[in-house]
């Protein structure tokens, strides 16, 4: 039989082209072997010589995983089951202390290890616990990515089943402060806005190219699967996750949701379209997490509860029922499904249970897999297996409802309720441990077959994307993709579509370039921050103020400019005060969207939920009780600029994390503008005139805090909206352009449910 392949040397590993098949990788220092078949090349992961229904890239992914599943042992199925905590690449400064990362014993700046050179722990959990799934945080640039794929898959290639690595990654494609690991990339990829930045344009079409783009940038970094896109409906305005969601509106979600993940997953031409472009996404949170109490989330035990006080249970399943399990291209589904950390309070009514959604049998096994036919991956939120704090505020484990058991048990428990992966724990010991206890429990014939369709839907991913085939990188190839111009032009045009004026009094915008600006600094108060750490006091000069100079002639002081433009954000609080409860309170305090100190006086009188290990009462109730945002100070900013300026013009652009009560800060605007996370320069560009805003409000703007207390959580659209001094009503779809409020086919399209609306 004529020979079919040829092979080549690469920086770092061999490539072997089968002419009309697939092109397979190794690495240089490989001990797996080539084999022949019918003059095409196979890898022989076994090394027996023969070809194996999974080692055969003409068989269906479906056959291959089948029949791998069933070769592993238990040990590498429950290091399959493993997703690894985030991994910064290389592991050096402050992110070591937090993350973890030596090199031969060694701190990275001690050791001269190259930057893509794997840590001891990585080498550990590959080897030892047979780790295949990675989340990749930091990246130093891209070379460090392509270098350590190549290493990491090389070391996989040579130990166990010769399993490749699926890496995965949290959005990275957003814009400073609103993206959630940015602090620490450093490769070049394009920046687009954000969730609900994206909906703001109302444009799915462009969230579908979004996608694609993102697949393209993802795959040259090493990374198969997107632990995105989060689509949550986001009902509760006060929940922190609210801007990484497409918004509240139901059929906007499905239709960005199905976007979002046809562009991610497809590759052209493929049958299925499924190949070596694909990316896997990882949709989030079942059953959607929008809807906690009083806003406060569940990464934290004083937000752990999800509530239904409007009964529309049902309506937040819709953007996985109608959009991620119905997609329009080849793959049809997205490929895996992630919980929220949230008890879906009182949802269960067949067993009984109020525990973390991943420990829920009704909601995973029952509803997810067997009402609403899902059989893809459930992979569980990050670290619900690990202890939880000693404090409620404290960022620790998360193990809701279940805080009790040991961590094997929960781990069990997990598995009993259909889940297949647990994320963020490195170590096989607990996965082992529950394997042994559910033998006891109902068998080992039992509890192998139950762990094998597990490994069956994780193994399917990775042949789906390729990575068997070839899971190495090309670093020429991955430099001329990730960052390049189109990519970038695009993603700063998504950022402009999406920046909303709401206000242009007297057509004071667009300004001419060149002018005298004036632009004060900003000052926030310590709070605690994601990982519950009280900040430190902030003097803040707002990057929009280094930018303006490329546009104006930034001046010192209000008195010789001829504009001003204060550049804030949106006000931030939290729900939960240690202070409160070290002076016998209950600690829970109103999350406040207005900057001014505010009292919750409409507030419930005992919550709907509530019970924890720490706390000796039920009731989270904060009626009565006070808050005020940390940054108060940017509504000062703003009225003291406005008195200073006198009669000329002041531009307010407010970075907008949640909706907010803009009553305080309108009436000392001129001109408004909304973004939701955005370089600054692209807000110049729109107050200057070389773009013409055409973003549309994704949200509600609320009239006071008094309907945000009123709205309920799980329903959208619910609260009074504010109408400002030139009559504008803030409310979904709102949105001006140079020329007045814009009336086009998007807000046609996209109506509110007219019967949930509110009207002044």
């Amino acid at each position: 039989m004529q020979k079919k392949w040829k092979m080549e040397q690469k920086d770092g590993y061999i490539k072997i082209q089968n002419k009309d098949g697939k092109e397979l990788g190794l690495s240089s220092k490989s001990n797996v072997n080539i084999v022949t078949v019918d003059g095409y090349a196979f890898k022989d992961f076994i090394g027996n010589g023969e070809l194996l229904p999974y080692e055969d890239w003409r068989l269906s992914y479906e056959e291959r995983a089948k029949d791998l599943a069933a070769r592993l042992s238990i040990e590498d199925i429950a290091g399959l089951m493993l997703y690894s905590g985030h991994q910064v690449i290389p592991a050096k400064g402050s992110l070591a202390d937090v993350f973890g990362g030596t090199y031969d014993g060694k701190s990275f700046e001690e050791s001269g290890a190259n930057s893509w050179d794997l840590t001891d722990q990585q080498k550990e959990f590959i080897v030892k616990d047979k780790v295949r799934h990675v989340l990749v945080m930091g990246l130093q640039d891209t070379e460090t990515a392509v270098r350590w794929n190549n290493q990491l898959q090389a070391l996989a290639e040579n130990s166990g089943y010769r399993i490749p690595v699926n890496n995965s990654t949290d959005p990275r494609h957003g814009v400073g402060a609103s993206a959630e690991y940015m602090a620490v990339t450093g490769e070049p990829i394009s920046k687009w806005a954000n969730g609900i930045g994206l909906t703001a344009a109302f444009d799915p079409k462009a969230v579908k190219e979004f996608g694609e783009i993102g697949a393209k940038e993802y795959r040259a970094l090493g990374i198969t699967t997107a632990l995105s896109p989060q689509i949550d409906l986001s009902t509760e305005p006060r929940w922190m996750r609210f801007a990484d969601t497409f918004g509240e509106h139901t059929q906007m979600t499905i239709e960005m949701t199905k976007a979002y993940c046809d562009g991610f997953q497809t590759t052209r031409g493929t049958e299925d379209g499924w190949g070596k472009d694909s990316v896997n996404t990882m949709v989030k949170h079942f059953p959607g997490g929008g809807s906690c109490e009083g806003g406060r989330d569940a990464h934290y035990a004083y937000g752990k509860y999800a509530v239904y006080p409007g009964g529309n249970f049902e309506e937040h399943l819709k953007p996985f029922t109608k959009g991620a399990f119905a997609l329009e291209d080849g793959t049809k589904k997205v490929s895996a499904i992630m919980p929220y950390y949230t008890i879906s309070y009182d949802v269960d009514k067949k067993y009984g249970e109020n525990v973390g959604n991943s420990y829920s049998k009704y909601l995973i096994q029952d509803l997810l897999r067997e009402e609403l036919g899902y059989d893809g991956v459930v992979c569980t939120d990050w670290c619900i297996t690990h202890d939880i704090g000693q404090t409620e505020e404290e960022f620790a484990g998360k193990c809701w409802g279940v805080e009790s058991l040991s961590e094997g048990e929960r781990h069990l428990k997990a598995i009993e309720a259909g889940v297949d992966q647990f994320g963020g724990n490195n170590a096989v010991a607990p996965v082992l441990e529950a394997y042994q206890m559910g033998c006891k429990k109902y068998g080992e014939s039992a509890m192998r077959q139950r762990l094998e369709r597990s490994a069956y839907r994780l193994l399917l991913n990775i042949f789906r994307t390729g990575l068997f085939e070839n899971p190495y990188l090309d670093l020429e190839h991955s430099l001329q993709t990730v960052g390049c111009k189109e990519f970038v032009e695009k993603g700063y045009m998504s950022q402009l579509k999406s920046i909303t004026m709401l206000k242009n009094k007297e057509k004071v915008l667009p300004v001419q370039e060149g002018i005298k600006v004036y632009i004060p600094n900003r000052h926030i108060r310590p709070y605690l921050d994601f990982m519950s750490v009280l900040t430190k006091e902030q003097e803040i000069e707002p990057e929009g103020k280094r930018s303006a100079a490329d546009y104006f002639i930034v001046v010192a002081t209000p008195e010789e400019a001829e504009i001003a433009i204060c550049f804030i954000e949106s006000p931030i609080s939290c729900g939960y005060d240690p202070n409160d409860r070290k002076n016998g309170g209950n600690g829970y305090v109103p999350i406040t969207l207005q900057y001014r100190p505010y009292k919750a006086e409409k507030a419930r009188v005992n919550s709907i939920a509530g019970g924890d290990p720490l706390e000796d009462f039920v009731n989270r109730s904060y009626q009565g009780k006070w808050n005020t945002a940390a940054n108060e100070e940017d509504l000062d900013c703003v009225i003291e600029t406005k008195k200073k300026m006198g009669k000329k013009p002041v531009i307010v652009s407010i970075s907008l994390k949640n909706p907010m009560v803009m009553a305080e800060v309108e009436p000392y605007a001129d001109a408004l503008l909304v973004d939701y996370g955005v370089q600054p320069q692209a807000v110049l560009d729109v107050i200057t005139g070389r773009f013409t805003p055409v973003g549309l409000l994704p949200i509600q703007i609320p009239v006071d805090m008094e309907t945000v207390e009123c709205q309920k959580e799980d329903v959208a659209f619910d609260m009074k909206c504010y109408v400002d001094s030139q009559g504008h009503c803030y409310d979904f779809g709102y949105g001006m352009n140079f020329d007045g409020v814009i009336s086009d086919e998007r807000t046609k399209k996209y109506p509110k449910d007219r019967e949930r609306k509110i009207t002044d």
